[in-house]
């Protein structure tokens, strides 16, 4: 199928599958995925290893500030497809760990980041034929995108697909402790003062608490031929 030249806003929730969701459309409709929170969880990894990230989760915004012209941070297309790196260095694993989602919310709701995150994505994304998600593509990123979708799920089974997650890379969470996170950063995104997590207006809501990565695909080749009339 055919698909115009579109920006496909993805937001919703954390660990309901945006981008495993948006890789899989990108590959369908030949988009380019752009995945907004691999840029705050670089971001997140860097401040920890520059030391602007005290124990407490306290963050040296002030260093961060002055460190963040000097971060490498971008997408590089390899065999597996794309992968976050930090100059020459693939990040991609370490910034999924539970270490780095406990520390990415209070960082990407700083709004020196989020400005710095946004021009980046938008430069990124000129020319259309993209597909981004995260917590405020639709509203802030690209309100004018052309298709804008909201995704979420129950909180136990984002929990469950997180810790399974985690299980596969070798990691040993207690289920808890990952349910836990999953509760905090949905407060964190919801009450921010920069960009809160919110649904767009004009976004369509997808609730995969019960749907397979197949049935998703279905429900997304089924609107984007209804919204922008692709008979094929």
């Amino acid at each position: 199928m055919t698909v115009p030249d579109i920006i496909i806003a993805v937001d919703g929730h954390s660990s309901t599958g945006k981008s495993t969701f948006a890789k899989l459309a990108a590959k369908e409709f030949n988009l380019l995925y752009l995945d907004s929170g691999a840029m705050y969880r670089g971001v997140t990894l860097y401040a920890m290893e520059q030391g602007l990230i005290a124990p407490d989760g306290t963050i040296d915004e002030e260093g961060l500030r002055e460190a963040l012209p000097g971060l490498d941070l971008k997408f590089v297309s390899t065999p597996e497809g794309s992968k976050t790196f930090i100059g020459d260095r693939c990040v991609e694993g370490e910034i999924r760990t539970l270490e780095v989602s406990n520390r990415v919310s209070p960082v990407s709701a700083v709004a020196f980041v989020r400005a710095w995150v946004d021009e980046r994505l938008r430069a990124m994304s000129r020319g259309g034929r993209v597909i981004m998600d995260g917590r405020d593509i639709g509203t802030t990123v690209f309100p004018d995108a052309e298709l804008k979708i909201f995704m979420t799920a129950d909180a136990r089974i984002r929990a469950q697909r997180r810790f399974d997650e985690m299980v596969a890379r070798g990691e040993t969470p207690v289920f808890e402790d990952v349910l836990k996170n999953i509760e905090e950063r949905d407060y964190i995104d919801s009450h921010r003062e920069t960009s809160p997590l919110r649904r767009a207006e004009d976004a369509y809501v997808m609730d995969n608490s019960d749907m397979t990565l197949h049935e998703e695909t279905v429900w997304l080749r089924g609107l984007v031929q209804g919204k922008f009339g692709i008979l094929e």
